[in-house]
């Protein structure tokens, strides 16, 4: 079956030290992306080369910032194209977006990895999660344009820290003021849903609560299941058609964890 992996591995260099790397390419897929890689280009490379994923290809976008954000997709064969740049000033240059082609069985597929900024109510970083969300919107406008027009696919994956209804959280109640939860970002997804984005992971996951994507690494959240839905697959109508499941790789005990994401996997047949 062809299938997309997205997670964010919370630092690459972290995540291959927690045997995060050996768990993914045990875990085969067609497209992997991450997020949060927190690296430059040389030590992304040199920690892929010490690992089971040497030999994928690499599309790779770091943050201007050290050790900050950063995203990635992994491809065994070289893609079609890849885009580290899409002339979208509210999204290029942060280390937060890029784009692939790929060949399908059901034709070439635009792949794109995003790591939503988390924001912080009431601060200038929420204003910075909001500008980054507005652009992420006109470029997701401009996929939907071009794959209706030449009849290709799309599929956007990451961690958009955004849980979109109250079943995508546990303590839903508690988080009514905070960041990830606030109206203003859970309308973008509302828009994007109307649009015909498919949530691949609401679709196939169930009516909810959950299934959860994300714990702190902090307390008793992992082990009382005390999550967020925050990392999400969506695809256009015509992929969506071909979706068969989608599985979570929560880690079996909180020891296992080799990030505080768990890896979403989504399969097309």
């Amino acid at each position: 079956m062809w299938s997309v992996t997205t997670v964010n591995v919370n630092g690459i260099r972290a995540a291959h030290r927690r045997g995060g790397l050996t768990w993914l390419a045990e875990h085969p897929t067609t497209v992997l992306c991450l997020q949060e890689v927190r690296a430059t280009h040389e030590q992304v490379h040199a920690t892929l080369a010490d690992s089971p994923l040497a030999h994928w290809q690499v599309a790779h976008v770091p943050a201007p910032e050290l050790g900050r954000a950063g995203v990635a997709i992994l491809t065994e064969q070289p893609p079609l194209a890849a885009r580290t740049s899409v002339r979208q000033p509210l999204i290029d240059g942060q280390g937060r977006w890029v784009e692939v082609d790929v060949d399908s069985p059901f034709g070439v597929v635009t792949v794109v990895s995003v790591y939503v900024h988390s924001g912080e109510a009431e601060t200038p970083r929420q204003e910075e999660k909001y500008r980054f969300l507005a652009g992420m919107d006109a470029r997701l406008r401009t996929l939907h344009r071009r794959a209706q027009r030449t009849g290709g696919h799309v599929v956007v994956c990451g961690d958009l820290n955004i849980a979109h209804r109250e079943v995508d959280l546990k303590n839903w109640r508690a988080n009514r003021a905070s960041a990830g939860f606030l109206p203003q970002e859970r309308a973008w997804l509302d828009t994007w849903f109307e649009r015909s984005w498919v949530d691949l992971g609401r679709r196939l996951g169930g009516p909810g609560p959950g299934p959860y994507t994300w714990w702190s690494w902090r307390g008793r959240g992992f082990d009382t299941d005390g999550g967020w839905r925050i990392d999400y697959v969506l695809a256009t109508p015509g992929l969506a058609a071909h979706a068969q499941r989608i599985e979570i790789g929560r880690a079996a005990s909180y020891a296992e964890r080799w990030s505080d994401h768990a890896a979403v996997t989504a399969y097309f047949a």
